[in-house]
């Protein structure tokens, strides 16, 4: 899947937190803003792994549009290419397929004679915790 950049929409911003000298100064916080409903690159998905990826992006998507930020980085062009890694790693965890169902297995007959075994020596400790009554006391 490829997404053209004409579909990424990119605003800059102060970055908040400590700085230095540039901290007043530079924009380098980016938005990157993603509409996947109408994308070019969604619409060429399977109709499944479309609608897969719709459902799993809609409690991220604000007004239909996916926005990621990136801040953590001084420079700008740091942070837009943060921006589009953190973008390709949300679509691609969206569209991934889901995992194979579990196929329930029996315990084996070894497992569970040692299972018991260690339930009654776990009962033999706690029974000799008891109090000790004995004829000299």
């Amino acid at each position: 899947m490829t997404i053209p950049s004409g579909e990424l929409l990119e605003r800059f911003s102060r970055s908040s937190g400590p700085g230095g000298q540039g901290v007043n100064t530079t924009d380098s916080r980016v938005e990157l803003i993603y509409r996947p409903a109408s994308s070019i690159a969604v619409a060429e998905l399977s109709e499944a792994a479309r609608d897969r990826l719709l459902h799993r992006l809609e409690t991220r998507l604000v007004g239909g549009q996916l926005v990621v930020v990136a801040s953590e980085h001084r420079a700008q062009r740091q942070n837009r290419v943060a921006a589009r890694q953190r973008l390709v790693a949300a679509l691609r965890a969206a569209a991934a397929p889901p995992p194979p169902t579990r196929r329930a297995t029996r315990p084996t007959r070894g497992s569970q004679r040692r299972r018991l075994e260690a339930k009654r020596q776990r009962s033999q400790t706690k029974a000799g915790r008891g109090r000790v009554t004995g004829e000299g006391g």
